[in-house]
């Protein structure tokens, strides 16, 4: 039995004249989840098209599609001529679950919701010939006991960070923007991997370097602690995720963490205006001190990579400026900024639905660099693409690189942070470079080699600083994720 697992590509990724590294950062693991559960003797493929051109040749029996908004249009395609080809073909994934009734006419099955519960019933019903066309998942999630991640499929060499992990499913919070809840819808909305059963699958990972592409990396307090714990002496160097309000709780947990490898986490700051926040159903950031929390961070020598969402209601003309501005004086790193894009299935989109305000369903152009709704009542639709345009270009100019460097109190930290800024956006033509000679993996032990540790001073006073893992030479580049959810998923 041939199985493929595909990972479609909006069109910009497969430009054979100009690839950004952000196509080239992590490999689909929600793929590679759902592989762990076919029979060994089944042969799959698992083909990337953001890191692989595809072949469209050849004749699996099964083929599984993993659909998210912007390669909607391209996975509807590909799942037509696999069709006419005579396989049987399965969608799913973040866009999937959202409107399924969409879906449904270029599959013959669909799977709406986490995958590890629905797969492995529809792959019994398919073998005995009674597979039904739409699974979809509800009570019983568990990540207890789920086989490991079909790591072989991977073709590591084509990724900068091969060893991405995710180790929990889901958010505990429910922001208006955000896909989580549309995809978790029916049943658990966060849960996690046992502790052993994460560390065994860290264990299996070779290099050092790992990014955890988990929502919430600090949501489950429990869990984190006991992670970080078991990952003391392993020398790895980790990213992740987490929000303002755990960064702050005085719990030790972050001081585990960074004992533990973390060296830059990503924070959705979102907005700086607290109507913004209120209205986004956002309160694990109201009256949170951002600048309490990076300060927490920088002294425990992690990096951070602030994420903010431009074109909410109460946003202004000048408000590109001003997030420029503040976070160049915070010191951030590194800085992925957002259009407001309302999801099918979130309430962001059902809200712009109501108001009249989406502009077009051209689901190739919700990429969050587009504006495809109308603004609030403060900004214009050409002053947003503007402003998001302009924002990108100051905070990562060589003038705003080297002042937010030299906010840090080191020399060590000032040159780490304008090694990482500079190297993420100006240096482009080089990683582009390197993604077309299939030398993209050569960068890691580079990165390895010339990024040293940040010593950070304990976040209590009177505390023993914290020390690093036994041997640990390097550190990871902080890279800015995109649609998490979707790449955690299929």
């Amino acid at each position: 039995m041939k199985v493929k697992l595909i990972l479609p590509a909006l069109t910009e990724a497969t430009n054979p004249y100009w690839r950004p590294i952000k196509y080239s950062l992590f490999p689909p693991l929600g793929l590679a989840t759902l592989a762990a559960y076919l029979p060994a003797e089944w042969e799959a493929d698992m083909q990337d098209e953001h890191v692989e051109t595809l072949n469209l040749y050849d004749e699996p029996d099964l083929v599984i599609i993993q659909v998210y908004i912007t390669n909607a249009y391209k996975a509807y395609a590909l799942a037509d001529h696999y069709r006419a080809r005579g396989a049987y073909v399965c969608l799913g994934g973040l866009h999937v679950t959202s409107l399924p009734d969409e879906a449904a006419p270029h599959a013959d099955s669909i799977f709406l919701g986490p995958g590890e519960e629905i797969f492995p019933e529809f792959l019994k019903d398919w073998q005995a010939g009674r597979a039904r066309p739409r699974y979809v998942s509800t009570a019983g999630r568990t990540l207890v006991g789920i086989p490991p991640i079909r790591r072989d499929l991977i073709k590591r060499e084509r990724y900068l960070v091969p060893n991405s992990i995710v180790v929990t499913r889901g958010c505990p919070h429910h922001c208006d923007f955000c896909y989580k809840d549309a995809f978790f819808q029916g049943g658990k909305g966060f849960y996690t991997q046992t502790v052993d059963d994460a560390l065994a699958e860290i264990d299996r990972l070779p290099g050092r370097h790992l990014y955890f592409l988990d929502d919430h990396l600090l949501g489950h307090t429990r869990f984190a602690a006991g992670l970080f714990e078991g990952m003391r002496g392993m020398g790895r160097l980790f990213q992740g995720a987490a929000t303002v309000d755990s960064i702050l709780r005085d719990n030790g947990l972050l001081e585990k963490a960074a004992q533990a490898g973390l060296r830059s986490l990503f924070v959705g700051f979102e907005t700086l205006s607290p109507i913004n926040l209120k209205s986004s159903n956002k309160p694990q950031n109201l009256g949170r001190d951002y600048a309490a929390a990076i300060q927490r961070l920088h002294d425990l020598g992690i990096m951070v990579n602030g994420s903010f969402v431009f074109g909410l209601d109460d946003d202004r003309p000048d408000v590109f400026r001003r997030t420029v501005d503040w976070g160049v004086s915070q010191g951030i790193t590194t800085a992925t900024f957002h259009i407001a894009t309302p999801y099918p299935g979130t309430a962001l989109f059902q809200q712009m639905e109501a108001q009249g305000r989406l502009l077009h369903r051209r689901w190739n152009e919700y990429d969050t660099r587009t504006v495809v709704c109308q603004p609030g009542p403060h900004l214009t639709a050409r002053q947003l693409k503007d402003g998001y345009d302009q924002a990108y270009r100051d905070f990562y100019s060589w003038t705003n690189i080297t002042k937010a460097s030299l906010v840090h109190d080191t020399l060590r930290h000032q040159l780490k942070h304008f090694a990482y800024a500079g190297g993420w956006k100006k240096f482009e033509p080089l990683w582009n470079f390197m993604i077309k000679s299939r030398h993209l993996d050569t960068m890691r032990p580079l990165l390895e080699a010339i990024l040293s540790k940040v010593r950070g001073k304990d976040a209590k006073p009177g505390a023993q600083a914290l020390a690093p893992p036994m041997g640990e030479p390097g550190m990871l580049m902080p890279l800015p994720v995109l649609q998490s959810a979707a790449v955690n998923n299929a």
